[in-house]
């Protein structure tokens, strides 16, 4: 049972999840949560242990002892494994490679279920990622699916690793979005979809204040603050 107001935020990468959770978890003081890089992190972990990324126990037993901490930073959120600072090795083009190929198996999804509830806590949660509304916090006070073109988010993402001093092309980048975006759909384990009651929001023509302030005028309206 859901004890605290919970707003998810879901939708394909690069569609600007993130950004709009970060700035609707400072404005109204809630707890963040990084759902997609809880998968990062452990495809990020298995690379360095040596467990293939199609080992599903092995996945499993590493999704299961997961220390992973988020810290608000000016341009994000810092994700912190075992007290170290994975932001950048998680968030390269290898790192999205790394999440989407384990977010595949149930096990591991299983094993992060729980930890992703027990951060619902006062005074409240922004849920970013994957499956939130339709999965994790099926009770969730309002629920927002973001859209946007392939084009738009490959060029999103170009600009931010270029930001982060990583070169990659935008033709390679528009191919592993979608990839990315087809493996996503077809999954058989939480596949990507709007949950049913979501709100979904394209945010290929809009900037990132736009899309929050519809975010957030929505959020006054249902009295969720």
């Amino acid at each position: 049972m859901q004890l605290v107001p919970v707003i998810c935020v879901d939708g394909p990468s690069g569609a600007g999840k993130g950004s709009l959770a970060r700035r609707l978890a400072d404005r109204l003081g809630f707890h963040l949560l990084d759902s997609g890089a809880l998968y990062r992190v452990v495809g990020h972990v298995a690379s360095e242990r040596g467990v293939a990324w199609d080992d599903e126990l092995g996945l499993e037993a590493i999704a299961a002892s997961l220390d992973v901490t988020f810290e608000p930073i000016d341009d994000g959120v810092g994700v912190f494994h075992e007290g170290t600072d994975v932001s950048i090795p998680i968030r390269s083009v290898r790192g999205g490679e790394g999440a989407s190929a384990v977010a595949v198996f149930p096990k591991v999804r299983q094993a992060l279920l729980a930890r992703q509830r027990e951060l619902a806590v006062a005074p409240g949660l922004i849920a970013d990622g994957r499956d939130m509304g339709s999965v994790v916090f099926p009770e969730a006070d309002l629920k927002l699916f973001l859209e946007a073109s392939a084009q738009a988010r490959a060029l999103r993402r170009q600009l931010q690793l270029q930001a982060q001093g990583d070169s990659v092309s935008l033709p390679r980048l528009l191919e592993a979005i979608e990839a990315r975006d087809a493996k996503d759909r077809a999954r058989s384990a939480s596949p990507l979809r709007p949950a049913e009651d979501a709100v979904v929001i394209d945010s290929t023509e809009l900037s990132a204040s736009q899309v929050f302030d519809r975010a957030m005028a929505l959020i006054t309206s249902r009295g969720i603050v």
